[in-house]
């Protein structure tokens, strides 16, 4: 690695930002995880549940999914150096925890690629997340998301798997 520290691939010899060459890599079988926690004051978890998570907005969890699975999908445009990669396959679910009052949602992505798609399942879980807040925020502002992190990724050069999960 040429850059001033070998830790950080994105930059250069000079510390300028850059994306990374992979044109030398293999192409491999890619997975990632990733999930993102929406919080819900007591008062709106009740009116949530009470309705079956769903608004006048609609399904909530529909929607929540399908702009999550075109946010993933839009990775490479939105964080200047991830790679527009093909991607094979998504999943996305979204499951209540009654007891913290919370949609814990899981986005799921695969890729046979040079580079994997810890990115791309970050990005889906963020976005579902954030459209998880859009379609409720009329029940109230306080809700939250949270701890959107990887849970695994597998392919490449390395492994992972989170010690949290």
């Amino acid at each position: 690695m040429d850059s001033l520290n070998p830790e950080l691939s994105h930059l250069d010899e000079k510390g300028l930002p850059k994306m990374v060459d992979v044109s030398a890599k293999p192409e491999t079988n890619r997975r990632a995880e990733a999930e993102a926690i929406v919080t819900f004051p007591e008062e709106a978890w009740a009116k949530l549940a009470k309705n079956g998570f769903t608004t006048k907005k609609g399904a909530i969890f529909d929607v929540a999914i399908t702009a999550g699975t075109m946010a993933l999908k839009k990775t490479s445009e939105t964080i200047p150096f991830c790679h527009p990669i093909p991607i094979d396959g998504s999943s996305i679910s979204i499951a209540p925890d009654e007891n913290k009052r919370a949609l814990i949602v899981r986005c799921s992505v695969k890729t046979t690629a040079r580079t994997g798609v810890e990115m791309e399942a970050m990005t889906g879980a963020s976005a579902t997340g954030l459209t998880l807040y859009d379609m409720t925020k009329s029940l109230e502002l306080g809700i939250e998301i949270s701890s959107v992190r990887l849970l695994s990724k597998t392919g490449g050069k390395s492994d992972f798997k989170s010690k949290n999960d």
